[in-house]
């Protein structure tokens, strides 16, 4: 059985409504601490503010490691376990693979002018971009509300996400 594709543009009629962006909530998770999967949600965090969009991002597990003062600069880019490294997965896990990916990505992202993760959560902090903690993975590492950068508005559970972020479009990056 195959399923059926749309061919060609979406009929007037089936095309969804869309709120205005000042109506528009989007509730974004990041789970993951890795220089180069932190950067979707910042990116798509960044682009909805952008048009006006509210945000909210929830930083939890080693998400956290975004809005950790002694880890945000110390992000890198793991390559063992990427089906998308572009590399033969034996060469991956080599002493040094983890690092030489980690500056290969930094030198892309300044010869394209990208903030740096910590800037980046301070332009979404300065952009109304509502960022929050996760209680149980703070609990989970030991951390305090101390070790987050200032722009961490709270520590909350993911229920008090849940409930806070009602309506909005659930985005897990």
């Amino acid at each position: 059985m195959s399923l059926p594709f749309a061919k060609g543009p979406v009929p007037e009629s089936k095309t969804p409504s869309v709120k205005p962006a000042a109506e528009r909530h989007v509730a974004l998770i990041c789970a993951k601490g890795g220089l180069d999967e932190s950067y979707p949600v910042l990116v798509m965090a960044n682009a909805a503010r952008m048009v006006g969009i509210k945000v909210s991002i929830f930083f939890t597990f080693y998400g956290l490691d975004v809005v950790t003062k002694d880890k945000v600069d110390h992000l890198f880019v793991n390559m063992v376990g990427n089906p998308s490294a572009p590399m033969a997965p034996f060469l991956m896990g080599l002493p040094g693979m983890e690092s030489f990916a980690t500056t290969q990505m930094k030198k892309k992202m300044t010869e394209l002018d990208l903030p740096g993760p910590r800037e980046m959560i301070h332009m979404l902090a300065e952009s109304g971009c509502e960022l929050y903690g996760c209680e149980l993975a703070m609990n989970m590492f030991g951390r305090t509300k101390d070790d987050l950068l200032p722009d961490v508005k709270q520590v909350i559970t993911a229920t008090d996400f849940f409930e806070m972020t009602s309506g909005a479009d659930i985005v897990f990056v």
